[in-house]
C-alpha cells in the first residue's frame, strides 16, 4: 500500500500471506532446555503452506477460462506470451519460434497443471503428491526461463515443498533410508494404492484428450488439439465442484489435526505430553481459523459459491482483510498486445528538433539489444512502464511526474532508468524538451535470426513534448496531486533513515539483480 502502484502485483500479496505463514511454520522456540527439532504440530501448519500453493494454481487456471480471452479459449495465448509479456529473456525468442501446434499444446498441458494436477496435492497417496510437485516445479522452471517474474518462480517452488516428505527430502541430501526389495506377492494396502496410482493417471490422460480434443495428426506429423467444451458448461462445472474443494481441504485438514493430536499422545512424559497438546491446540485454532479466513478470498473464482459461506466466516476475513494476510490470485488472467507489443519510448531534446531516444535497462528499446536476464529482480518502473503503454497516458498518473523528474535531472529518478549515468544520453545536463512515442514491437522471425531481437513500428505519439514549466504538464500535475510539496523531514537523531541511507549507498554501484543474488548468495552460504 505504501508503493501504490509500484508495489501492487499479486506476488507481492503472495510474498506477505507466505511470510505471514512463516510465522505459523516456523515459530520461534522459546523454551530451548530439551526443546525438539521436531513437534508434534509440524505437519498441521505446513498444510497451510500447502492450501495457500492450491488456492494460487487452481484460480490461475480457472480465471483463463473464466475471462472469456479469446487466445486462452482458442489455446493460442502462448503464440503471442513470449513477446507480449513485460520483460521477455533470451529463451522467449527462441520459444516463440515453436510451431503453432505445440503452442496449443504447450497451453493444454498448462491447463492441466494448474486446475486438474492441484487435486493432488490432498491426495492420500504419497507417490501422486510427488507427481504434483515435479509438475509444479517444471511449469515454474519453463516460466523462469522464458519470462522475468522476479522472486514469484521461486517462491512457488518454495511453497510446492510443502508436497513433499522428509524421505523424499533425505534422498536428495544422500540421506535417504534403504528400503528392502519389494516382497512378492505385494500386500492389498501397496496392490490398492498402485492401483488406485495408475486409475488417476488414466483418467488425467482420458480427461485431456477428451476436453481438449487431443488427435494426432499423421498427414502433417502434428497433435491437434482444441477446447471441446463452452463457457457454460465450465462455470457450471466450477459451480459445482468449488464447495466440494472446500471440503475436501476440510477433510485434509481434520485428519492433520487428528494426527497431530495422535503423535501428541505418543510424546513420553507426562509434562511433555501436556506441553504438546497445548501447542497442538494454539496452532489448531490459528490453522483452521487461517483456513476459514482464506475461504472468502477463494470462493470469488464462484460468486454463487462465495454467497453460501457462513456468514461468520465474512465477518471474520473483514476483521482481517486490511492486513492481507489471505488474498485472492489468478495470474494472467488475459492476453494483452495480440496485435502487437505496445511499448513506450522516451525521447530527450536540447532544441526541439533533434530527438535523442532514452534507453531503459531492461524493457525493449532498441531492437538490436537482446532482452535480459533479471530475475530475481522485478524492475518496478519498467513494468509500469509496460502497463501505461496498454492505455492512454492519463490512466497512469506516475507518468508525468516521472516526465517532471527527468526534466529536473533528479538523480534518484534517473537510476531507475540507467544505473551507469554513462548509458544516459542526458548525464551531462538535463533535456530541455521531453516526449513520448507509441510503438509496437515484435520479435524477428526464425529466417531472420535472433539479431536484430525485435522489429517495431510506430504508432502515435504517447506524451507531448513538454518542458520545465510547460502549463500542460503544470497542469497534469496539478489534477494528479502531483505538485513539489514540502517534504516532512526526519528528525535528525533517528537511526533509521540514516541506516537507509548509508545502505543506499554502498548499492549505488550496481544493479538490482546483482545486490539481489549477492544477499541470496550470503545467505545460502
Amino acid at each position: 500500500q505504501v508503493g501504490q502502484v509500484f508495489l501492487y502485483f499479486q506476488w507481492d500479496s503472495l510474498l506477505l500471506e507466505a511470510g505471514f505463514l512463516g510465522v505459523l511454520v516456523a515459530p520461534l522456540r522459546l523454551p530451548k532446555w530439551r526443546s525438539p527439532a521436531w513437534r508434534a504440530h509440524d505437519a498441521l501448519t505446513f498444510w497451510l503452506v500447502r492450501w495457500l500453493l492450491f488456492r494460487l494454481m487452481f484460480a490461475s487456471g480457472v480465471v483463463k477460462l473464466t475471462s472469456r480471452c479469446p487466445t486462452w479459449w482458442g489455446l493460442t495465448a502462448l503464440t503471442y506470451h513470449y513477446e507480449t509479456q513485460c520483460i521477455p529473456t533470451p529463451a522467449a525468442w527462441f520459444a516463440h519460434q515453436l510451431p503453432v501446434w505445440f503452442q496449443k499444446l504447450s497451453v493444454v498441458a498448462t491447463y492441466i497443471i494448474e486446475i486438474a494436477i492441484p487435486l493432488l496435492f490432498f491426495a492420500p497417496i504419497r507417490r501422486l503428491r510427488l507427481f504434483a510437485f515435479y509438475s509444479q516445479v517444471l511449469l515454474q522452471v519453463l516460466i523462469i526461463l522464458t519470462g522475468n517474474y522476479n522472486f514469484f518462480n521461486m517462491l512457488t517452488i518454495v511453497l510446492a515443498f510443502s508436497l513433499l516428505d522428509e524421505e523424499h527430502v533425505g534422498r536428495w541430501l544422500g540421506r535417504g533410508k534403504r528400503r528392502h526389495a519389494s516382497a512378492w506377492p505385494p500386500s492389498l494396502r501397496s496392490f490398492l494404492s498402485t492401483l488406485l496410482e495408475l486409475t488417476t493417471y488414466g483418467f488425467l490422460v482420458y480427461w485431456s484428450v477428451q476436453y481438449f480434443s487431443l488427435e494426432v495428426n499423421w498427414e502433417k506429423k502434428l497433435l491437434d488439439s482444441k477446447v471441446a467444451f463452452t463457457y457454460h458448461e465450465f462455470t457450471t462445472w466450477l459451480r459445482t465442484v468449488t464447495l466440494p474443494l472446500v471440503g475436501l481441504a476440510f477433510l485434509s485438514l481434520s485428519w492433520e489435526v487428528l494426527s497431530a493430536l495422535y503423535r501428541c499422545a505418543c510424546v513420553r512424559g507426562c509434562f511433555w505430553k501436556l506441553w504438546a497438546t497445548l501447542q497442538w491446540g494454539v496452532f489448531t485454532a490459528a490453522t483452521v481459523g487461517m483456513f476459514a479466513v482464506s475461504l472468502v478470498p477463494f470462493t470469488y473464482i464462484d460468486y454463487e459459491s462465495n454467497g453460501k459461506l457462513w456468514p461468520g466466516i465474512h465477518q471474520m476475513f473483514s476483521a482481517v482483510e486490511r492486513f492481507q494476510v489471505v488474498n485472492s490470485y489468478g495470474l494472467f488472467r488475459r492476453m494483452t498486445g495480440v496485435g502487437g507489443r505496445p511499448e513506450v519510448v522516451l525521447e530527450g531534446s536540447y532544441n526541439g528538433q533533434t530527438w535523442t531516444e532514452i534507453e531503459f535497462m531492461y524493457k525493449p528499446g532498441n531492437v538490436s539489444t537482446a532482452p535480459p536476464v533479471v530475475i530475481p529482480h522485478q524492475p518496478r518502473l519498467d513494468w509500469q512502464m509496460w502497463f501505461a503503454a496498454l492505455d492512454h497516458h492519463r490512466s497512469s498518473p506516475w507518468f508525468s511526474s516521472f516526465v517532471h523528474r527527468l526534466l529536473q535531472g533528479k538523480k534518484d529518478v534517473i537510476r531507475l532508468v540507467q544505473v551507469d549515468e554513462s548509458r544516459y544520453p542526458f548525464h551531462a545536463r538535463p533535456p530541455t524538451y521531453l516526449r513520448a512515442q507509441l510503438y509496437k514491437y515484435w520479435f524477428t522471425g526464425s529466417a531472420e535470426g535472433p539479431a536484430p531481437w525485435w522489429r517495431r513500428q510506430h504508432v502515435q505519439e504517447f506524451f507531448p513534448s513538454v518542458s520545465l514549466g510547460d502549463p500542460a504538464l503544470e497542469t497534469l500535475l496539478q489534477q494528479h496531486g502531483l505538485k513539489d510539496k514540502t517534504s516532512l523531514k526526519p528528525s535528525a537523531d533517528a537511526l533509521l533513515p540514516h541506516v537507509l541511507r548509508f545502505l543506499r549507498q554502498l548499492s549505488l554501484p550496481f544493479s538490482g539483480p546483482t545486490v539481489l543474488w549477492s544477499l541470496y548468495l550470503v545467505v545460502a552460504t
